[in-house]
Parts: structure tokens; C-alpha cells; sequence
């Protein structure tokens, strides 16, 4: 019996799946230079709407807004992520280790409306002013858990021998975390920190709950332009975020790969 033999049904289920993906993406990149008002009518190339977009205030300000949350979110959730990461990996056996777990993960299965609903309900409970802090605090929520998942599965890989035969030639716990493990990690924290930016950039339904006025973000902005029609403007919008997402996609993978190749070479054999 043949394993892994490239038939015509195989090719033709792989075209298939690949067109459903990603072809949307694709004409609307294509959409996004129409020099036409019309999104659905082709009047020729253009990149009259990213002009468009670039001189739209009210765009760039949720675009700038949807940027500096997710960067200082990514960037909470990336500190806290790894803390817990560290905490699930090296104490196997802390009292309620269980339950922690449970509640870190749980923003995983949990819908984004629920987790949304119930943070406007705290903020509303403290009084707190909806507006940055609050989305990005809802955002921190909501990427902490999958840097954990990220951070956790690296040092589970790694050879902990080193890092014990670092104490015994006179270094403390903190210095031969710093000096060993922590350079065998830095790519997976990097992923970590990237893939909780992409997460933040990509979000509408918890943003929608905190957000207050002023501080809205671009998925939010989008959101509320396309309810009263397409533009093409926003066309051109999603084009240049679907390029940032795939650069930091790249780059997450190539630290991804680093890191596996890290892991292998400092493997005892």
C-alpha cells in the first residue's frame, strides 16, 4: 500500500480547501487597488483608496489606537504569560497547581462575549473609565493564556540538567534561569509576544464591550463602516493589515523554527 501518494483527488481536495481559504483574501486585495467607487464594478487599478485611507483622521486614529493597545497588551500578557508559563513548568507539585491551570486556560474555550460581558461588568463595578486601559486590560485577559501555551510547551522541551549544573558551578536559581534558560526560550517568547499582538489587533467582540468613546479600535471602526456599506477605502484598509499579519506571521515562525533548532542542538545525546 502506497503512503503519501499524490493523487488527483488529494490535489483536487488540497485546490479546494486552499480556494475556500484563501480566495476571499485574495479579490479583496485585488478590490483594494479598483479605482471605481463601486466594490463591486472593476474600473481599472488605482490606489486612489489608499490615499483615501491615509488622509481619513478618524481612521488613523483607530488604526494608531488598534497599534499601542496591542502592543502594551501583547506586551502584559507576554511578561505575565511567560511568569505562569515558568510556574506550570518547574512546579509540578504547588498546592492547587490544578485550579490555576484551569482558570489560566479557560479564555481559551471561553466565548469572547461572555469573557466581554463580564469584564464590562468589573469595570463597571470599580467605576473605571472605559477607554485604553480598559482594552487593553481586556486584551492582556484575553492573549495571557496562549503565550503560557506557547512559553510552557519550549520549557517542557528543554534539558533541565543545565540549568542544575549551572547551580552546582555557584550560580543561584534567578542567574542560572537568566544566563541558561532564558536564552534557550527568547524565541518562543518572542512568538508568544507576536502571536498575542496579532490576537489584539484582530479583536472586535471583547474590544466592543470595554471600549468607550474615544478609543475605539480599527476592528471596531471597520465594523461600524461596513454596517452601513462597503467602501472601498475599507478594502484597502484590510490589505495593509493583512500584510502586517503576515509579516509578524513569518517572523513568528522563522523564531518558532529557531527555537525547535535551539532545542535539538542543546539536547544531550
Amino acid at each position: 500500500m502506497a503512503v503519501g501518494r499524490i493523487t488527483r483527488f488529494n490535489m483536487t481536495s488540497l485546490a479546494l480547501g486552499l480556494a475556500f481559504l484563501y480566495l476571499p483574501i485574495v479579490i479583496l486585495i485585488i478590490y483594494s487597488f479598483n479605482a471605481s467607487r463601486l466594490v463591486n464594478v472593476w474600473g481599472g487599478w488605482s490606489l486612489r483608496w489608499y490615499h483615501e485611507f491615509f488622509g481619513d483622521r478618524a481612521m488613523l486614529d483607530a488604526a494608531w489606537m488598534s497599534l499601542s493597545v496591542g502592543a502594551v497588551s501583547a506586551t502584559l500578557a507576554t511578561l505575565l504569560g511567560t511568569l505562569a508559563a515558568i510556574g506550570l513548568a518547574r512546579g509540578e507539585r504547588f498546592r492547587g497547581r490544578a485550579l490555576f491551570s484551569g482558570m489560566l486556560y479557560s479564555p481559551l474555550v471561553m466565548p469572547e462575549v461572555i469573557s466581554g460581558l463580564s469584564l464590562l461588568l468589573l469595570f463597571v463595578a470599580l467605576n473605571a473609565e472605559r477607554g485604553f486601559w480598559t482594552v487593553t486590560i481586556a486584551h492582556t485577559t484575553l492573549t495571557m493564556c496562549f503565550v503560557t501555551v506557547v512559553v510552557q510547551s519550549r520549557l517542557t522541551s528543554l534539558d533541565r540538567s543545565l540549568e542544575e549544573a549551572a547551580m552546582d558551578l555557584g550560580c543561584d536559581p534567578l542567574r542560572a534561569f537568566l544566563l541558561v534558560t532564558l536564552p534557550q526560550i527568547v524565541t518562543a517568547i518572542v512568538a508568544g509576544w507576536m502571536l498575542a499582538f496579532i490576537l489584539s489587533l484582530d479583536d472586535v467582540v471583547i474590544a466592543s464591550f470595554t471600549t468607550g468613546p474615544g478609543s475605539a479600535t480599527l476592528p471596531i471602526r471597520i465594523y461600524s463602516e461596513v454596517r452601513l456599506g462597503v467602501k472601498p477605502e475599507i478594502n484597502a484598509i484590510c490589505t495593509l493589515v493583512i500584510g502586517l499579519i503576515a509579516v509578524i506571521i513569518v517572523i513568528a515562525s522563522f523564531a518558532s523554527k529557531l527555537s525547535s533548532t535551539r532545542g535539538e542542538s542543546a539536547a544531550p545525546f
